[in-house]
């Protein structure tokens, strides 16, 4: 499967993205979990959210009161719906999916198959 991220770009502090993960050659929905990542300068890739096969949602403490995911199966993506956005939000973000969720889905290296990654800045 290839994995395509969108949606990112500038905005202000307290505004909102929708950030998409569109996939050809494969059903986002057949895989175990897909999620979000993000890599902000100089830091770590850190975990934002997943969804698995069954439509179970994980989101990452720090963000869960403001990062919703979901996904649209008739369109084969996975979105994350970003809203209150902080200047810490300021990130590349990569969509990431994987062929079984029982291992685990906070880690990268749960996780098969990338998007190149979209970036996201915010400005305060």
């Amino acid at each position: 499967v290839q994995l395509q991220a969108s949606g990112g770009g500038l905005v202000q502090a307290g505004g909102s993205l929708r950030l998409s993960c569109a996939a050809s050659g494969g059903t986002l929905s057949s895989y175990g979990m897909v999620g979000w990542f993000r890599q902000g300068p100089g830091k770590e890739r850190e975990f934002v959210a997943a969804i698995t096969r069954t439509g179970t949602t994980v989101q990452a403490e720090s963000m869960k009161t403001r990062f919703i995911i979901g996904r649209d199966n008739y369109a084969n993506t996975v979105y994350l719906q970003m809203n209150n956005l902080k200047p810490e939000d300021t990130a590349v973000y990569y969509c990431a999916a994987g062929a079984d969720s029982s291992s685990g889905i906070l880690r990268p290296g749960d996780y098969n198959f990338w998007g190149q990654g979209t970036q996201v800045t915010v400005s305060s």
